[in-house]
C-alpha cells in the first residue's frame, strides 16, 4: 500500500467492473471514484491548481473560485486545504446536499445560486457571478473548468493512457459529457496514438453541449445549459442523449447488484447499453468496450436514491424504481428510442 502525504497523491486507476454478470450489457466500467475527493475530477482539479501556481497565478493567500455543481467543488476543496488557499464554489440548487456539507467541512464556502439562465439551467447563472466575484477582487482566482486546457490535459497524460494499457484491444469508449474535460482528454490521446477506437459521447436529455433543446435536468453531473468551450465534435464518433428517467432506473438496477454508483454513472451505462444493442445483433460478437464511472453513489442518498426525492421530481416512476434497465436496453433486443440515441449516422 502506498504511503502519502498529500491527498491528492492517492488514486486508484486500474478498478473495472464487468457488467456482463451484473446487467447482461458487454461493457467493462472503469471506476474513477476510489480517491479522497470521490471521482474523476480530482484529476482535473489537480491538474488546473499545479498549472495555475507554475505560471503565477495562485499564490498564498489567494482564493480559489469555481463554478461546479459538485464533484469538482469537492475535489478543489481538497486540493485547497491541502495547500493552503481558500476555495469558494459557486453552484447550485441541484447540487446534492451532501456533496455541500462535505465542501463545507473541507473549509470551503458554498454559495448557491437560484437564478435561472435563459436556457432553463444555471450554468450562465453561476458563470456570470464567478466573473463578477473574480473582477472585484485581485485575490480571487477563477480556474475555469469549462475552457482550461489543463482539465482534458489531466486525462489525455492519466485516465486515456491507463485505459490503452488494459485494453490494448479496445474498440469503443463510452464517456460522459459535463465540461467535457473527460471526455476530450480520452478522444484526443486515441486520436493521435493512431487508435481505431470509437468515441461515444454519453449526454443527459435536456442538455446543450451537443445543440439539443435544453429542458429541465434535475441529476447532476453530466449536461450543460451553456455549451463548454473544450467541446470539439471532430474527436467524436457518436453521441447518446439519455432521459432522467432511465439515468434513474439504471442506478437502482445496480445498487440492486451492490454497486452504488452516481447518477453519471446511471446515465452513462443506460447510454451505452443503449448504442451496444442497436448495433451488435444478440448472439453476436461484440466489440471490447469501456465507459467510465465519474463517481460513486454515497451523495446521492438524498436524490435519485430517496423515494421521496424521487416522488417530487419523477412522479412517472414507480414509488420504488424498478432495478431494471429501460426495456430496450439489454442486448437481446432490437433498435432503440430514435429520438433519444444517437445523433450520427
Amino acid at each position: 500500500m502506498p504511503i502519502i502525504s498529500s491527498p491528492q497523491d492517492f488514486n486508484v486507476e486500474d478498478l473495472y467492473v464487468d457488467l456482463r454478470p451484473v446487467l447482461d450489457v458487454p461493457l467493462f466500467l472503469k471506476c474513477e471514484g476510489f480517491n479522497f475527493a470521490g471521482s474523476v475530477k480530482l484529476k482535473a482539479a489537480a491538474a488546473m491548481v499545479e498549472a495555475a501556481e507554475r505560471d503565477g497565478l495562485l499564490r498564498p493567500g489567494s482564493t480559489i473560485v469555481e463554478s461546479s455543481s459538485g464533484n469538482l467543488g469537492i475535489a478543489l476543496s481538497i486540493i485547497a486545504a491541502d495547500r493552503g488557499y481558500r476555495f469558494l464554489c459557486v453552484t447550485d440548487p441541484r447540487c446534492n446536499p451532501a456533496s455541500m456539507r462535505v465542501m463545507r467541512a473541507l473549509g470551503a464556502e458554498v454559495l448557491v445560486i437560484g437564478h435561472q439562465d435563459a436556457n432553463g439551467g444555471y450554468l450562465a447563472s453561476r458563470i456570470e457571478h464567478v466573473r463578477r466575484l473574480c473582477a472585484d477582487r485581485s485575490d480571487h482566482i477563477w480556474l475555469n473548468q469549462y475552457a482550461n486546457r489543463n482539465n482534458w490535459r489531466a486525462h489525455y497524460t492519466g485516465t486515456a493512457p491507463a485505459i490503452d494499457r488494459r485494453f490494448p484491444d479496445l474498440e469503443v469508449l463510452f464517456v460522459g459529457a459535463g465540461t467535457t474535460g473527460t471526455l476530450m482528454g480520452c478522444a484526443r490521446y486515441f486520436r493521435e496514438q493512431g487508435r481505431p477506437v470509437t468515441i461515444v459521447a454519453v449526454d443527459a436529455v435536456g442538455s446543450v453541449t451537443f445543440g439539443g433543446i435544453p429542458e429541465r435536468r434535475m441529476v447532476p453531473g453530466l449536461g450543460t445549459s451553456a455549451r463548454p468551450a473544450l467541446v470539439d465534435e471532430s474527436y467524436i464518433d457518436d453521441i447518446v442523449h439519455v432521459p432522467e428517467t432511465d439515468t434513474i432506473r439504471t442506478v437502482h438496477r445496480l445498487s440492486a447488484r451492490g454497486f452504488l454508483f452516481g447518477g453519471s454513472t446511471g446515465t452513462v451505462v443506460s447510454g451505452a447499453a443503449r448504442w451496444l444493442a442497436a448495433r451488435h445483433a444478440a448472439g453476436g460478437p461484440h466489440p471490447v468496450a469501456v465507459a467510465i464511472a465519474p463517481d460513486l453513489g454515497e451523495r446521492y442518498l438524498d436524490s435519485i436514491y430517496d423515494e421521496g426525492w424521487l416522488a417530487e421530481h419523477f412522479p412517472e416512476l414507480p414509488a420504488e424504481p424498478e432495478p431494471d434497465l429501460p426495456d430496450d436496453v439489454p442486448a437481446r433486443l432490437g433498435a432503440p428510442d430514435a429520438g433519444v440515441l444517437g445523433v450520427r449516422p
